[in-house]
């Protein structure tokens, strides 16, 4: 992993020189989850209230390098390699939602944070749900990224097996041009390429055992569970790539509030990094306040 990591860091600082991807030196840190895997994370600043980023689906926390300048001289900002992901172990035989909920709260009792905002992209929206539920005297809110899109979606077994079966066939091929998928046309082609290169560079055999506890939940109709069972607003910044149906998930939740980042891509934290901060700035004094 830290020579995949090490790589595909070389490639970012090369296809990425001028773009919308800055560069972000971490001192990795490690904390044991409660499996023994090391978790591997770095902290920014020394702020009262935490920011805690968990990445999404085969990512790591690189993908949020235009984040941690922008709030860490306001905010502690704690950055997460999941586990399987990253710089992180890979000791795990199934990596679920729950078990990478676990991960994030091992950083967080690592760290001793009492004031603790989770920030989760895509399949990292899942995971901040289950972490919260974890930790409801330290969590006062979640904020996800282009995820929560519609927590009553619903899988029928055989569009289960349709999206996940491509994945166990030709992860790298099919995983290339799935990413790809994700973006609008006005997004900058080296990101394209360095999204989809280092994705489908992930270990198959985590991406896979990830996907299938992630789309189960839409199979089986448990997605909002997690959601019903915390007492905390929970907020999104969704680009309008897909749509998302607001008054579904209030139905599984304390309280529920969109910002729509128009004509964005999936990764809006990397190729739309300034309309994606001013958001989730707004979101964060929101919860803040409240």
């Amino acid at each position: 992993m830290r020579i995949r990591s090490l790589l595909m860091n070389l490639i970012l600082i090369t296809c990425l020189s001028g773009c919308a991807v800055l560069p972000v030196t971490p001192k990795y840190q490690s904390a044991k989850s409660f499996d023994g895997v090391p978790i591997s994370y770095a902290v920014y600043g020394d702020k009262p209230v935490t920011l805690v980023f968990v990445h999404g689906w085969s990512c790591d926390s690189r993908y949020w390098n235009n984040q941690v300048p922008y709030f860490e001289t306001r905010y502690r900002v704690v950055t997460v390699d999941l586990a399987g992901h990253g710089h992180s172990g890979m000791e795990r035989t199934d990596y679920t939602m729950e078990a990478f909920g676990q991960d994030v709260k091992a950083v967080v009792d690592q760290i001793g944070a009492r004031k603790v905002i989770l920030i989760g992209h895509s399949m990292g929206g899942t995971v901040i749900a289950e972490a919260a539920r974890l930790m409801p005297d330290r969590v006062i809110g979640i904020i996800g990224v282009d995820t929560i899109q519609n927590l009553e979606r619903r899988f029928t077994p055989e569009e289960y097996t349709d999206f996940t079966a491509p994945f166990e066939s030709d992860f790298r091929g099919h995983t290339d041009s799935f990413v790809r998928e994700m973006f609008v046309d006005s997004t900058d082609p080296k990101i394209v390429e360095w999204v989809a290169a280092d994705m489908s560079s992930a270990p198959p055999h985590v991406g896979i055992s990830a996907l299938k506890s992630y789309a189960k939940k839409y199979l089986d109709g448990t997605a909002p569970d997690v959601f019903e069972s915390l007492d905390i607003p929970v907020r999104a910044v969704n680009a309008d790539l897909w749509p998302t149906d607001a008054e579904a998930n209030r139905r599984h939740m304390k309280s529920f509030e969109v910002t729509i980042i128009k004509n964005a891509g999936h990764f809006i934290m990397l190729d739309r990094a300034r309309d994606c901060n001013s958001a989730l700035d707004a979101a964060i004094a929101g919860l803040l306040e409240k």
